[in-house]
């Protein structure tokens, strides 16, 4: 396996003082796309990336790709945003330059940006390289207030550039296709992470929920890891479509016969749907000690779980958010030796605002990436 990041980063050091200086926050003009508002759709924008830190590495942005959560964010459909707002947290491209006191990262380095871009560095979760439950909460990559820097607002990857502290940059190998691999940092992890978690590995049977952007991710991931994978369905449609991505079997979940046959197949489930669905007919499926991971973030209420069905096979239902920093580059190591990459379309600047409405439509196999080399050229003046 390339070697990337095998164990958690020294998150604990802290930045002198004169790091966090406000004068570092006005730096090099980037060209991007983003909200002014949550019905503004995406317009042209340019943005200020703060000066280049010692601890920073800036980075030259070929492609980020689009996530379902970016529609909600600038759509305003999260609750209020801090606007103008630049999306954008699968972000792939090359370091252009690096701070003083950073030697993990030099120019020409093909790097990533996942959802995040600090954390507290000092509770437990951080010290155990599970950043992404921060107890204070981590530094989304846009949308969130950077204590560190002067309580900017963050910008996201819809952008020529970015500049990041060297701790939650990862080193994306160079036989990865760049652009298909920028899903990998948010949906590749989100999968990625559960199925680790579980110790997936050859003889396990896992089932895939839905057949998205993150269930896509799963089942290719999982056959990777040597399992045999059978995808729950409510659509014919997919039934080939699951097939072509590797799947051993697909189960029409509205079928009763079908569902009632998988009783006890399944060692654990990786449920991708965002839509209010019955847990308990997968429940049946699993075996004693099996585990259903709840991915997909329903806007309703779900209909309630019966307890009996996680008593009788001792049965855990848990939910998984991301991976942290030494996960995700486990997970693009891994990606890099076995082939894995997201199946993408690639998209320009002007045709983002179609790429949300086909996204709300469901219609994209299976994730929409940006190529930044459509942006605009940024003004002499930034909007953010």
């Amino acid at each position: 396996m390339t070697p990337g990041r095998p164990v958690p980063p020294p998150l604990n050091l802290r930045i002198p003082p004169e790091e966090t200086a406000v004068g570092r926050l006005e730096g090099r003009l980037a060209a991007a796309r983003g909200a002014t508002s949550a019905t503004s759709g995406l317009v042209a924008l340019t943005i200020a990336r703060r000066v280049l830190g010692a601890d920073d590495v800036e980075i030259a942005i070929e492609f980020c790709g689009l996530c379902h959560s970016d529609v909600h964010a600038t759509r305003g459909e999260w609750g209020s945003q801090n606007y103008p707002l630049v999306p954008g947290h699968e972000i792939v491209g090359r370091v252009s330059s690096v701070g003083s006191g950073v030697r993990d990262f030099q120019p020409g380095d093909r790097v990533g940006v996942g959802c995040m871009v600090d954390s507290c560095r000092e509770c437990q979760s951080c010290r155990d390289g599970l950043e992404q439950y921060c107890e204070r909460g981590m530094t989304g990559t846009y949308g969130a207030r950077d204590a560190r820097n002067g309580d900017a607002v963050t910008q996201g990857g819809y952008a020529s550039s970015v500049v990041v502290d060297h701790r939650y940059v990862l080193r994306v190998p160079e036989s990865l296709d760049p652009a298909a691999a920028a899903p990998l940092l948010c949906a590749g992890i989100t999968t990625f992470s559960p199925l680790r978690h579980f110790g997936v590995r050859e003889g396990h049977v896992v089932g895939v929920v839905g057949l998205g952007g993150l269930g896509h991710m799963a089942v290719k991931l999982a056959k990777a890891m040597g399992a045999e994978v059978k995808v729950f369905t409510t659509s014919e449609s997919k039934v080939s479509a699951a097939l072509e991505l590797g799947a051993d079997a697909v189960v029409l979940s509205r079928d009763e016969e079908a569902m009632a046959a998988e009783n006890r197949s399944i060692d654990v489930i990786i449920d991708t749907v965002a839509a209010p669905h019955d847990l308990n007919p997968l429940f049946r499926t699993l075996r004693r000690d099996g585990a259903l991971f709840q991915l997909g973030l329903p806007s309703d209420a779900m209909p309630p779980v019966s307890p009996g069905a996680l008593i009788r096979r001792r049965i855990s239902y848990s939910g998984s958010l991301i991976g942290g920093i030494a996960e995700t580059q486990e997970m693009l190591d891994f990606c890099a030796e076995h082939g894995v990459v997201s199946d993408i379309e690639l998209v320009g600047a002007e045709q983002l605002n179609g790429a949300y409405d086909r996204m709300v439509a469901g219609d994209v196999k299976y994730r929409f990436v940006l190529d930044t080399s459509t942006l605009q050229e940024p003004s002499e003046r930034a909007d953010a």
